[in-house]
C-alpha cells in the first residue's frame, strides 16, 4: 500500500479514484538471489530487489541502494518517494529504486564490482531498455555506476558515473547542493534570517550531509554540529567544516577528529536555527520529536521522520520541509546528466548547480503558496503540488 495519504490530499486537491489505484501499487517488482562463487568453498548471496513503481512521467530512476538491512518494503517505499520527487521537481522521470542485501563495508573492491556486474546480469532487460536508470545511494559511489556503463557500452542507462567517463561535473555535490539551497530558501522566506545569524545542525556526514554542511558554511552559516555514525561533534560558534569534511574523507569517518563529541541523540535535540537529518530514515520520532529545539527542519535523508514524529512537530508549529523537495538535487542533477548522455553536450559544474538551484526554488515557491492558500503543512503542500503533476500526467497518457 502506499504511503501517501490520499484521503487527506482530496481535501486540498481533486485525485480521481482511478489515479489513487494507480499510485497505490508499483508497476512492477522484481525479487532475485545475487549469487557470486568466487572460489570452491566461498559462495556469495543476497537478497535483491527491483521496484519499478511509475512510469508515467517517464524512465523510472533511483539510486541502488547496498546495505545489510535492505528489504523489499524499504525498496518499494523509496521507489515511490521518487515518484512523487521528480513529479515535484518536474522532470521527466517516474520512479523506482534497487536494493542489494549486503554489506558493502565486507567487500572488497574486486568483490564489489563482481556484484555490481551480477546485478546488471540480472537486470540486463530493464536497464538495456532504459525501462530502469539508475544511480548512486547508500553503499554505492561512481565507481560503481562506471562498471554499470562499461557493462551496457549504453551512455544514458545510467547517471552518477565519474566524470571523466560521460558523466556530470557536480553530480556527486548535487544532493548537497539541493539541501543548502532549501536552507537558504528558508531563511530568506520563512524564517527571515540572514545565513551570518543562523545556526544548523547536520546529522548524517556522508555525501549527502557532508556536502550539505560545506556548502551551508561557505554561506556564511555557523554549522554549530554533525555527526555520522561514530558520534559527532559541536561547537556554538561553528565548526571547522572543511577540516572535518577532509578528515572524513580522509580516514572513512568523524571519529578522531577534533572538537567537542555529542551523540547523535543530542545532534536532533541541539539549541540551531534548521535541522537537517541527512542520515537515515526514521530519527525523528513519536519518542523524540518533542525534544527538538530548531526552530525549522530540512529533510535531507529520505523519510528522516516517521508519520508519528512528524504530527508531534505539526502540532508544534516547526515548519518542516520534505524530503521529496530538500534531496531532489540528486535526481535533478541525474536528469542534466541523461539528456547530456543523450544528445552529447557538455555540460560544465555551475550549469549542474543552476540547474539543481533553479528547480528547488520553483518547487520551494510553489509548496509556500499551497501552504498559504490551503494553511495545510509544507509536507502536505509538497504532496498536493506533485499530486496534481502526476493525475495530469495520467490523464495525457490517457491511463485515467
Amino acid at each position: 500500500m502506499s504511503s501517501v495519504d490520499f484521503g487527506l490530499l482530496r481535501k486540498y486537491t481533486e485525485i480521481p479514484q482511478t489515479a489513487e489505484q494507480l499510485l497505490s501499487k508499483p508497476e512492477r517488482e522484481i525479487s532475485f538471489n545475487l549469487t557470486l562463487k568466487f572460489s570452491h568453498d566461498q559462495l556469495l548471496q543476497a537478497d535483491s530487489y527491483l521496484v519499478i513503481y511509475n512510469t508515467a512521467r517517464g524512465p523510472a530512476k533511483g539510486g541502488i541502494r547496498i546495505a545489510p538491512d535492505v528489504t523489499i518494503d524499504e525498496t518499494r517505499d523509496l521507489a515511490e518517494r521518487m515518484v512523487w520527487k521528480t513529479a515535484l521537481a518536474r522532470i521527466p522521470f517516474g520512479g523506482g529504486k534497487s536494493g542489494i542485501a549486503l554489506d558493502p563495508k565486507r567487500l572488497s573492491r574486486f568483490e564489489k564490482t563482481a556484484v555490481i556486474k551480477e546485478y546488471v546480469h540480472m537486470l540486463a532487460l530493464e536497464l538495456r531498455g532504459g525501462l530502469y536508470v539508475p544511480a548512486p545511494d547508500m553503499g554505492t559511489d561512481q565507481t560503481d555506476m562506471a562498471v554499470i556503463f562499461g557493462e551496457l557500452h549504453i551512455p544514458e542507462c545510467v547517471t552518477g558515473k565519474p566524470p571523466r567517463v560521460g558523466g556530470l561535473p557536480g553530480r556527486k555535490e548535487a544532493t548537497g547542493r539541493g539541501v543548502s539551497h532549501t536552507v537558504l530558501l528558508l531563511l530568506r522566506e520563512v524564517l527571515k534570517k540572514q545565513p551570518r545569524e543562523t545556526t544548523v545542525a547536520v546529522q548524517g556526514f556522508g555525501n549527502v550531509g557532508s556536502h550539505t554542511a560545506l556548502f551551508l558554511h561557505e554561506a556564511g552559516l555557523k554549522v554549530a554540529a554533525v555527526s555520522d555514525l561514530t558520534g559527532g561533534r559541536y561547537n556554538a560558534r561553528g565548526l571547522d567544516v572543511p577540516t572535518l569534511f577532509e578528515h572524513a574523507h580522509k580516514h572513512g569517518s568523524l571519529e578522531g577528529a577534533p572538537g567537542k563529541k555529542i551523540s547523535n541523540e543530542e545532534l536532533l535535540a541541539a539549541d540551531v536555527d534548521v535541522l537537517c537529518p541527512c542520515a537515515r530514515e526514521d530519527q525523528i520520532t513519536a519518542d523524540n520529536a518533542k525534544d527538538v529545539r530548531a526552530r525549522a527542519i530540512v529533510e535531507g535523508a529520505n523519510g528522516p521522520t516517521t508519520p508519528q514524529g512528524d504530527a508531534i512537530l505539526n502540532k508544534r508549529k516547526l515548519p518542516v520541509v520534505p524530503d521529496i523537495l530538500t534531496n531532489a538535487g540528486g535526481v535533478i542533477a541525474s536528469y542534466v546528466e541523461w539528456r547530456q548522455a543523450k544528445s552529447g553536450a557538455i555540460t560544465d559544474i555551475k550549469e549542474t548547480f543552476a540547474t539543481v538551484e533553479e528547480r528547488i526554488g520553483v518547487a520551494f515557491e510553489e509548496m509556500l503558496q499551497k501552504a498559504r492558500e490551503s494553511k495545510c503543512p509544507l509536507r502536505t503542500a509538497c504532496q498536493v503540488s506533485a499530486a496534481e503533476e502526476l493525475v495530469q500526467s495520467l490523464r495525457d497518457r490517457d491511463w485515467i
